[in-house]
C-alpha cells in the first residue's frame, strides 16, 4: 500500500512527501487536483482484500481494517478535491468498523438501479458476444451461469464463467477451478452450517450487511461472496425486508457442493466413482449399486479425519455429507422437501420417477423400520402423479463402524 502512494506521485511529477501513508494521500488528491484543474475521481477495487486475506489470522486483520479506515476517511476530509468516489470489494463491512469517518457513502449493494452492474444481461450478451454464441445451447448457458440477481428486475450471467466458456467451449465450473474458498468451507464447517441449511437460507438486510473481522455470519459470507443470490423478497408491512436465499446457477451448486465435500469427505473423488454413476444407478433402480457407491463414499472418509474432527459424531455431518454428493452429482434436489406429514430428508426428481431419501445414525439398526415409518406418515402421496413412480431409499450410519449399516429400498406401489 506505501509503495503505491509513493509510486504515483513520480508518475505524475508531483511531490507528495509526508510522515504516515494517509497524509501522503491527501496530498496527492490535492497535488493533481491542482495539476489537473479538476477534482480527482478516486477508483477502489477489491476495498477489503488486505482483510480478507488475514482473516485466518485476526490481529493482522484487525490492524489492516484499522489502517484502511484511515486511509479511507482521507477521502472524506478531501472533499474540496475529489469528485466521485467509487469503491468496490466482495465483503460488505459495516460502515462503522471500516468506514466510520467516510460516513457519506451511498451502499449500491441492494439498489435496483445498479443490479446489473456486476453481470452481464441478456441483452448485453447478444450485442457483444453473439459470434461466440454459436453452436452453444442457450437455454444449457442460463442454467449453468445465470441466476444472479439484486432485487432488479433482471438476472444477470457471471461474466468470469461466461468468458471462460466461449474460449473453452465447455460447460463446467470454471469459477471454482481458479481457487476453492477455503475461508468460506472453514468458517461454514466452524460455525455448525450444515450443507442442507444452503438450501434454506432466510435473512434479513441487517444481517446480509453484517461482516466484521471478529464477526462474519455464514449467511452475509455465503451472500457477499456470490455463493447464493436472493431469491424471494419479503417486505412486510410493519417489518424490515427479508429475503430468501439460494443457488444462483448449477455453477455454483455443483463447484460449492464439491467444495464442501472436499472438506468432509477427502477422497470422495476416487471412492464415490464419476459424477455420473449416482445418476445411472437411479435412472436403473439399481440398489445394489446405489447402496455400492454410498458404502465407497464414506470409506473413502480417513480413519484418521474422524479422529481430528469431532463434528463426524453428528448426525448433521453425514447429512451434509450425502447432501453435498447429490446435490454436486444430481439435478432436481430438494432437501427437508416438506410434505402435509413432516419433511422428507432428501428427495431427488429424475425422468418419471422421483426417490426419497431418510439418512439416519443409529446406535443399533433396526432393519425395515425407516421405510414402515415412511409409509405409515405417507410421504410418498405428496409426488404420486400418473406414469411416474416412487421410490423409498433408507440408508443408516452405524455410529461406532462409521459405515452403511443398513441400505433398504422399495418402490410404492401406483394407486
Amino acid at each position: 500500500m506505501e509503495d503505491g502512494i509513493e509510486i504515483w506521485p513520480l508518475e505524475f511529477f508531483l511531490r507528495a512527501e509526508a510522515a504516515t501513508v494517509p497524509r501522503r494521500f491527501a496530498r496527492l488528491l490535492a497535488a493533481l487536483h491542482r495539476q489537473a484543474n479538476r477534482r480527482v475521481v478516486v477508483l477502489v477495487d477489491e476495498y477489503d482484500k488486505p482483510i480478507l486475506d488475514a482473516l485466518d489470522e485476526p490481529d493482522i486483520a484487525k490492524a489492516n481494517r484499522d489502517d484502511l479506515r484511515g486511509l479511507y476517511g482521507t477521502i472524506k476530509d478531501c472533499d474540496a478535491h475529489v469528485e466521485l468516489t467509487f469503491i468496490t470489494g466482495v465483503s460488505r463491512f459495516s460502515k462503522v468498523s471500516l468506514f466510520s469517518d467516510l460516513n457519506n457513502l451511498i451502499d449500491l449493494t441492494l439498489d435496483p438501479g445498479y443490479s446489473t452492474i456486476c453481470g452481464y444481461t441478456e441483452a448485453y450478451l447478444d450485442s457483444v458476444f453473439a459470434p461466440e454464441l454459436r453452436d452453444l445451447d442457450r437455454d444449457l448457458i442460463r442454467t449453468w451461469y445465470n441466476g444472479y440477481n439484486w432485487l432488479g428486475t433482471e438476472k444477470v450471467y457471471n461474466p468470469f464463467g461466461i468468458l471462460k466458456l466461449f474460449r473453452s467451449r465447455t460447460f463446467r465450473a470454471h469459477w471454482f477451478e481458479t481457487a476453492t474458498p477455503r475461508f468460506l468451507i472453514d468458517t461454514l464447517l466452524r460455525r455448525g452450517f450444515s450443507a442442507p441449511d444452503l438450501d434454506a437460507v432466510n435473512a434479513s438486510e441487517a444481517l446480509l450487511s453484517s461482516c466484521d473481522v471478529d464477526r462474519v455470519t455464514p449467511e452475509a459470507l455465503l451472500f457477499q461472496t456470490g455463493h447464493l443470490t436472493i431469491v424471494e423478497e419479503e417486505r412486510p408491512v410493519h417489518a424490515s425486508p427479508r429475503y430468501r436465499l439460494g443457488y444462483p446457477n448449477l455453477e455454483v451448486r455443483q463447484g460449492l457442493n464439491e467444495s464442501l465435500l472436499d472438506a468432509l469427505a477427502p477422497n470422495w473423488r476416487r471412492s464415490a466413482g464419476d459424477a455420473g454413476a449416482l445418476r445411472r444407478s437411479l435412472a436403473a433402480k439399481d440398489w445394489t449399486g446405489v447402496e455400492a457407491l454410498c458404502r465407497q463414499l464414506l470409506a473413502g472418509i480417513p480413519h484418521d479425519w474422524h479422529r481430528r474432527n469431532d463434528i463426524a459424531r453428528y448426525e448433521g455431518y453425514w447429512s451434509s455429507v450425502f447432501y453435498a454428493w447429490f446435490q454436486a452429482s444430481l439435478d432436481g434436489v430438494a432437501v427437508e422437501d416438506a410434505t402435509s406429514r413432516g419433511h422428507v430428508d432428501l428427495s431427488v426428481r429424475l425422468a418419471d420417477n422421483v426417490y426419497l431419501f431418510e439418512f439416519k445414525v443409529a446406535e443399533r439398526s433396526d432393519p425395515g423400520a425407516a421405510l414402515a415409518q415412511l409409509r405409515a406418515r405417507g410421504y410418498a402421496d405428496k409426488y404420486r402423479a400418473p406414469g411416474r413412480a416412487v421410490h423409498l431409499i433408507d440408508v443408516e450410519i452405524g455410529a461406532e463402524s462409521r459405515e452403511v449399516a443398513v441400505f433398504d429400498a422399495v418402490t410404492c406401489p401406483e394407486r
